[in-house]
């Protein structure tokens, strides 16, 4: 038996980010991980969608380059090349964190953890060995999440026909049809992905519009942009007989009153994601789980059961890999004893959909401010009227800043348009800082930028902006 002081049950980015940080403050850690280091961010997630939407990116841009003075003749648009170029950049960055589990000196233990007990783990090793480990601080559970199918609309995941996130990340071609149930932000990025690669998409969603998390301007704006390139949006649809064949689904959809056929090559399930949470030893453990299935977390991150803590998907919504990095940091400081420890502020963690146009957002919509019955303010700047967005031909949308209607307070924040998920953290920044909108402008703003627009919005909201 090894000793540690603490133990991470899973290495996607909840557990190393939370692991090197602990080995940053003295204490000895090793992390538990069967399918390699970066979990599903790395491997079947973030990264190779990423790799795969920056191709998507280039194939628009190619297609549009005559515009610019640039004549491509006979290009090809290959989508098992960018799978495997993504793979590779996946492959990549779980090896950067191997380098860096060496550089903190962290132990790496290839296998399936689970409980055992006080202040115990049990590993099961890839080589098929039984070994039992000590955790003298703390056993972290952060063993994420996993893509779930639809079996109530006949939509069982067969990894043929019906298939999720992770079979498109392998995929050696795009299909001719495409049917993505679920208008998420997974689902955004893959209707993306696949009509640049020349897939004819179909994009579905029970609820009335897509990214239905996000602020309605938005969700109605990506939805204009995906139609303009062909892009079938279909929202508040019922999907019912489903059929199967060898090649080939059909199905039924009913919609605004109106009732359609479906034929697609493949359907790509993207509706939400479940918890990890078998097999890991909780009951036994005294851990409860919340009514939804996740793993119950005070604000210390703390379970029902005497050093026990759980971060990251696995501990609930947002399921974000931003978030579960700094749930593993905040933890790590707080096992450290670090008196000054800045505790999680759930309700400044930004959202961020890569499809083109990206779609990013911080804090309030319009609709949960009337809900909450708040005098607000709204602050709105055209990406048209934009000098930068010109140059670069991505005029597609705006900037709309939500602010307190007395003290200038930042509510909330929601972008559309080319570079949004980047441009986003000003307004990130400025919330954590308690900046108005006022402090934001008097930031002077490189020219020209898109991220002039931020200022702009946020002008436009006290009746002051500039250039509309």
């Amino acid at each position: 038996m090894a000793s540690f002081d603490v133990i991470f049950i899973g290495g996607g980015p909840a557990g190393y980010v939370g692991a090197i940080r602990a080995a940053q403050l003295g204490m000895s850690v090793a992390v538990v991980e069967r399918d390699g280091l970066g979990g599903t961010c790395v491997i079947w997630g973030c990264i190779p969608a990423k790799a795969l939407l920056e191709s998507a990116s280039l194939a628009n841009k190619v297609r549009k380059a005559a515009d610019f003075g640039i004549t491509v003749t006979d290009p090809k648009f290959d989508y098992g090349v960018a799978m495997k170029r993504s793979r590779a950049v996946a492959n990549q960055n779980s090896k950067g964190v191997e380098f860096l589990f060496k550089k903190h000196k962290i132990t790496y233990i290839k296998g399936t953890g689970k409980l055992a007990g006080k202040n115990s783990v049990s590993v099961k090793t890839a080589e098929g060995k039984d070994e039992k480990h000590e955790a003298k601080k703390a056993v972290v559970i952060c063993t994420g999440s996993r893509v779930k199918g639809l079996p109530q609309a006949g939509l069982e995941l067969n990894r043929t026909t019906i298939i999720s996130s992770d079979e498109a990340l392998i995929l050696e071609r795009a299909p001719k049809t495409m049917a993505i149930v679920g208008a998420g932000a997974v689902g955004c990025e893959f209707a993306d992905v696949f009509n640049a690669f020349g897939t004819q998409v179909t994009l579905i969603d029970v609820m009335p519009a897509i990214l239905p998390l996000e602020d309605g301007e938005c969700s109605a704006e990506l939805a204009k942009a995906f139609r303009k390139r062909k892009i079938d949006v279909i929202t508040g649809a019922k999907i019912g007989n489903v059929k199967v064949g060898k090649g080939s689904v059909t199905m039924s959809l009913d919609a605004g009153g109106k009732s359609q056929s479906l034929e697609v090559e493949q359907v790509l399930v993207a509706a939400g994601r479940a918890p990890n949470v078998e097999d890991v030893g909780l009951k036994e453990a005294g851990v409860q789980l919340t009514d939804h299935g996740f793993i119950k977390i005070n604000e210390r991150m703390e379970t029902t059961a005497k050093g026990i803590y759980a971060i990251g998907d696995v501990a609930g919504p947002p399921m974000l890999a931003h978030k579960g990095s700094r749930e593993g940091v905040v933890l790590a400081e707080l096992l450290a004893g670090d008196p000054h420890v800045q505790m999680m502020n759930y309700g400044n963690i930004p959202n961020a959909t890569y499809c083109h146009p990206e779609v990013a957002s911080v804090g309030l919509t319009e609709q949960q401010c009337k809900e909450k019955k708040l005098d607000f303010k709204v602050g709105k700047f055209p990406f048209a009227a934009s000098g930068r967005a010109r140059t670069s031909g991505e005029t597609e949308g705006f900037v709309k800043i939500i602010r307190d209607a007395k003290y200038g307070e930042i509510l909330g924040a929601h972008i559309v348009g080319s570079h949004a998920t980047e441009i986003l953290h000003e307004i990130v920044v400025a919330r954590a800082n308690e900046f108005t909108v006022d402090e934001v402008d008097l930031a002077i703003h490189a020219h020209p930028t898109l991220s002039e627009a931020v200022a702009e919005a946020c002008l436009d909201s006290v009746g002051k902006v500039l250039h509309i």
